[in-house]
């Protein structure tokens, strides 16, 4: 409805000027050159806005003319605009499909049409990397960390090639690199604790650790690496308040504590530990100061006096009784253990030492033995990221790096 208003309202003016136009009265005369021209009012004044219109438009080819070349560029640089976002496009469509020749070849055709852009560079970076081309990834990678609107990108990418390398020195000053480059980027951040990790710097790792039981395992390792011995048990009482379940926990603090003179709050501290949670190394550490056999034998009785029926007690009792010289009661504790539904391989080691001790029957010893073989294996510390098991506790598992992954248990 608009439009035809518009072209009524344009023919309407026209009209308009067309009658105006006729409606002039008058004539017009010129000499020129010797000739007289004569014509109407309304003819001359019709001639003179041919005669403009008939200008405008030569100017304008004129002009034309001469813009001509820069159009030409013009259209050629749309063009190669073009097919560089459709190449870009592909090589996307390939880097996620995992083709890196593919990637590759379309980057390189991108780049050659758009030049070193940043997007352009990233991709020729991560297509060369999908392609074990590290040479090229890396050089890509480079001028990406050398442009200052996209220094991170190429800071995170050379920082991934290190890791695939396991250069950790590389790795670690390409992250602080990269914290220069933007402060505060939440992928740097565990990035560098792992790396403290690998580095064995505690402190850092423990500064850098998102919460999660992680934070208590690292602060036991930052304990026993920390040479001041105030800051030291400081660490050990924050780990242990973290998770008194982490047996080492309490035996770091509890040493933290002892070395400063304050046995009857270390002996506290174990004792909640074996509450929560029993383990050997507990009791070791319970019974250190204790020479006497019997009194040993009594002290693990209290010790295990809030949880007398988990394993770890029970195999403790029966310990502690045997090296008393008490055979016949760990005999008993043993056998009542087992009866409990204990199969494990050091209840029936102590068994076949106790029948060694009684020497009443040579074969039930030998019988033990066999048990023995075909028991539970004993609890050992393994690594819930990659199942690895070894003796002794660590910060961080030794063969993957995860910190606070070691657990104690039997499989």
């Amino acid at each position: 409805m608009g439009r035809i208003l518009k072209t009524v309202l344009l023919a309407s003016i026209v009209g308009l000027g067309a009658w105006w136009l006729a409606t002039l009265s008058g004539r017009i005369s010129a000499d020129i050159a010797g000739y007289t021209v004569e014509t109407s009012a309304p003819a001359a004044l019709l001639g003179l806005i041919v005669l403009f219109w008939l200008i405008y438009v030569l100017f304008a080819v004129v002009a034309a003319l001469f813009r001509l070349p820069g159009l030409g560029g013009r259209w050629r640089a749309e063009r190669r605009r073009h097919g560089g976002e459709v190449a870009s496009t592909r090589a996307l469509v390939a880097i996620a499909a995992g083709a890196g020749g593919d990637a590759m070849r379309e980057a390189h055709k991108a780049r050659r049409m758009l030049g070193d852009t940043a997007q352009t560079l990233l991709l020729a970076a991560e297509s060369a990397r999908l392609a074990n081309r590290t040479e090229e990834a890396e050089a890509a990678f480079r001028l990406l960390a050398a442009r200052s609107d996209s220094a991170l990108l190429g800071y995170r990418g050379l920082y991934r090639l290190a890791v695939a390398r396991q250069d950790w020195a590389e790795a670690a000053s390409l992250a602080t690199a990269a914290e220069r480059a933007h402060p505060g980027a939440d992928w740097l951040r565990p990035e560098r604790s792992r790396l403290a990790v690998r580095a064995g710097d505690w402190a850092a790792a423990l500064e850098l650790a998102p919460r999660g039981p992680a934070r208590a395992a690292l602060a036991v390792a930052a304990a026993r690496a920390e040479a001041d011995p105030k800051r030291a048990a400081a660490l050990a009482k924050q780990a242990w308040k973290m998770d008194p379940a982490l047996t080492p926990a309490a035996l770091t603090y509890a040493e933290t504590l002892r070395a400063a003179g304050r046995e009857r709050v270390a002996q506290s501290v174990l004792r909640h530990a074996w509450t929560v949670a029993p383990h050997p190394d507990l009791a070791t550490a319970a019974l250190q100061p204790i020479a006497d056999k019997l009194e040993r034998e009594q002290a693990a009785q209290r010790l295990t006096g809030a949880n007398p029926q988990h394993p770890e007690s029970r195999l403790l009792l029966t310990r502690t009784a045997f090296e008393a010289g008490l055979i016949g009661e760990a005999r008993h504790r043993a056998e009542a253990a087992r009866d409990a539904g204990l199969h494990r391989r050091s209840l029936f080691l102590l068994l076949a030492a106790i029948a060694e001790a009684e020497g009443a029957n040579p074969a039930a010893g030998r019988s033990e033995l066999r048990l023995a073989a075909d028991a539970d294996p004993d609890p050992a510390w393994r690594c819930e990221a990659c199942s690895a098991s070894f003796p002794l506790w660590h910060g961080a598992c030794p063969t993957c790096a995860t910190p606070g992954s070691l657990r104690w248990r039997t499989s």
